[in-house]
């Protein structure tokens, strides 16, 4: 049997493989999680995420400046905030003078064009550390949860947040942010939806960032059953409905079939979470020699943009933006 097509003559050489590449990462793809943390001229290192780091506000305006001239231009900013400023409701989330907030005017004021993507959500914020009100019973109030993330939301967008994240996973949240913020004149300030966030094992590193792990229970009644697909679809299209500009699925690399159905099934930007966990997943491997750091990252990234991401929160993003910058090519 003679072949008439073979698949190999696109692969004989890189020029040709490069040619015919169906996907390409760059620099444009990504936003870059950034932790803040209360103090000065200080940074450290997150013990379970390698070269992750939380900065005080000063060097945090530095790393800033320093990633946006390797091109990356869009930060996602989440504080470190003290225990003696966290209380049962979150009041210090919508405080205009609180820790966000501050970070947010001050790296608008160093590097004005920096895209500005905020944390909409209570467990930095709670002494219980879950993401909303919880009652006597410990059940988590969805209404109650809501208002405050209504005035959160419209704070950050206040400092000069160009787009406000709810990670939180209410019911109804978008909508009433969407409202909050154009009663308030932020009718330009977009919603990324934390649409498809599931009740995942990959949360712990940044966790151990913020210090922001549940003191007794789990998220399960408000984040989605790792199980489910279909209802990831639901979760979108109540977003969109609502109001959200891009919706996102959390975590990424365990829900590449998520990202592609939420793909198919939506008009809008799609942002994919590269969590903690499979970060320091890379890095752990990467130390002990298992994996070629390098080329596994660029090929773990690769295959989120190949199941549809418009958008990847990663924070290998400088790593990559570094080697891109070289040349590098895995």
């Amino acid at each position: 049997m003679q072949l008439t097509h073979r698949p190999r003559r696109l692969r004989r050489s890189p020029s040709i493989r490069g040619l015919v590449k169906e996907n390409h990462l760059s620099v444009d793809d990504f936003i870059y999680p950034m932790f803040v943390m209360e103090g000065e001229n200080n940074r450290v290192e997150v013990p379970s995420m390698p070269e992750a780091y939380r900065f005080t506000l000063d060097l945090l305006v530095k790393e800033v400046e320093e990633n946006y001239a390797l091109g990356i231009k869009a930060i996602a900013l989440f504080p470190a905030v003290p225990e003696e400023k966290k209380d049962l409701t979150g009041t210090e989330s919508f405080n205009p003078e609180g820790l966000a907030q501050r970070a947010i005017r001050a790296i608008k004021a160093a590097v004005a064009d920096v895209i500005i993507f905020t944390d909409v959500a209570l467990d930095p914020f709670t002494t219980h550390g879950h993401d909303g009100i919880i009652d006597d019973n410990g059940i988590i109030l969805n209404d109650e949860t809501v208002e405050v993330l209504v005035k959160m939301a419209v704070s950050q967008a206040a400092a000069g947040a160009d787009f406000v994240s709810p990670s939180d996973m209410m019911d109804g949240r978008i909508g009433a942010i969407r409202q909050g913020l154009d009663n308030a004149g932020f009718e330009n300030v977009g919603i990324l939806a934390y649409s498809a966030k599931y009740a995942s094992a990959y949360y712990g590193p940044f966790r151990d960032a913020l210090g922001s792990a549940p003191k007794s229970g789990d998220k399960k009644t408000y984040q989605m059953d790792p199980a489910n697909s279909r209802e990831a679809i639901k979760e979108v299209y109540l977003d969109i409905a609502e109001g959200a500009d891009i919706v996102m699925v959390k975590p990424a690399l365990a829900y590449l079939d998520i990202i592609a159905k939420v793909k198919d099934a939506t008009n809008v930007p799609v942002a994919a979470y590269n969590v903690s966990g499979e970060y320091a997943m890379v890095k752990a491997a990467a130390q002990l020699g298992w994996i070629d750091e390098k080329k596994v990252m660029f090929e773990t990234l690769l295959s989120m943009k190949r199941a549809g991401a418009d958008l990847i929160l990663t924070y290998h993003a400088k790593s990559v933006a570094q080697l891109l910058a070289t040349g590098y090519r895995p």
